[in-house]
């Protein structure tokens, strides 16, 4: 359905803009969460300054404004309701199955970004068909993923038995489902109501997440280190808006598009996480727990082959070399 969507998508914007002319106004940036949110900073601010010589303008629309729901974000810049959105392809995990294999615990080698992961495989064409309609402007990779819990104290695979716990896409749900636990895929915007009422027990995602969706006002217990890989984003243009660009603003978002928009972004969502950390650490009313490398271990034996069996099942062998720089 999601790529039956996109192809008529990007069939119907292709022929809405193929007489047009370069376009004056702003160019439409949506995306679905507050401006406070780490995006802003990290991602949206950089490509701003970046064109801003150009005269090219970028108009920020967020908190779903020009569109509620994360999961229609790559149709709705497809369709040329925003030029530029942010998203995470965890959301739309069948649109993206070499794209997700980065996410897998066990992909990112030690010492490796997770955007220099992506754009590794994007720019060896692997990864081509799955951004349709788009040019990827940035490509990243988040901080480790965390458990973030109510009332739950893991340490290890067994405290997870029976629970319900909410995941961003395919992989880390793959992840959950071997750890003996239930996955629930849902919305970032929709986890502070559910761990309050109960509906999921705890959450897998990068700490981030805690300051940004403040979700330390209903988690109590974290646990860091365990292999539970990380969470794949996007920033992507409409094919069409971008190659009608006039050529010095063209010139002047190609500079910052790719590689350094993306570790701007990756080292953004970093940083914010290490902040986020440091602060739930200190308030003395949750417990924050770091797994030995003897407690990761039992995890490792479970979610580790699940990277395997994935890779295995999309054919991506090749991509995930490729990613790893082999």
């Amino acid at each position: 359905m999601i790529k039956t969507m996109l192809r008529s998508a990007v069939a119907a914007a292709a022929l809405s803009l193929a007489a047009g002319t370069a376009m004056a106004e702003p160019l439409k940036f949506a995306h679905w969460v507050p401006p406070a949110h780490t995006l802003t900073a990290s991602t949206i601010e950089p490509l701003q300054a970046a064109v801003a010589d150009s005269g090219l303008e970028i108009q920020v629309y967020p908190g779903g404004e020009l569109g509620a729901g994360p999961l229609e974000q790559y149709v709705r810049v497809v369709q040329g309701v925003a030029d530029l959105v942010w998203g995470l392809q965890g959301y739309t995990s069948s649109q993206f199955p070499l794209t997700m294999i980065s996410e897998l615990p066990g992909a990112l080698p030690e010492g490796m970004t997770g955007y220099d992961m992506l754009w590794n495989a994007y720019e060896a064409g692997q990864l081509d068909g799955e951004f349709p309609g788009t040019v990827p402007v940035a490509l990243w990779l988040s901080e480790p993923n965390v458990f973030i819990m109510k009332d739950h104290d893991i340490r290890t695979p067994e405290d997870l038995a029976g629970l319900k716990i909410r995941v961003s896409g395919s992989a880390a749900a793959a992840a959950v489902e071997a750890l003996g636990a239930t996955p629930v895929q849902m919305p970032a915007g929709e986890i502070y109501n559910s761990l309050q009422t109960g509906l999921i027990d705890g959450v897998i995602t990068g700490a981030s997440a805690i300051g940004d969706f403040k979700l330390d006002e209903v988690a109590n217990s974290y646990t860091l280190n365990a292999p539970l890989g990380h969470i794949s984003f996007y920033v992507v243009m409409n094919k069409a808006k971008y190659d009608a660009l006039p050529e010095e603003q063209k010139a002047a978002l190609d500079a910052i598009k790719g590689r350094p928009l993306s570790q701007s972004a990756e080292e953004g969502w970093i940083a914010r996480a290490d902040q986020v950390i440091e602060e739930i650490s200190n308030t003395g009313d949750n417990t924050v727990y770091t797994l030995t490398d003897e407690e990761r271990a039992a995890f490792e034996e479970l979610t580790y082959p699940i990277r395997d069996r994935v890779v295995g099942e999309v054919g991506g062998a090749e991509v995930l070399a490729t990613m790893q720089g082999q």
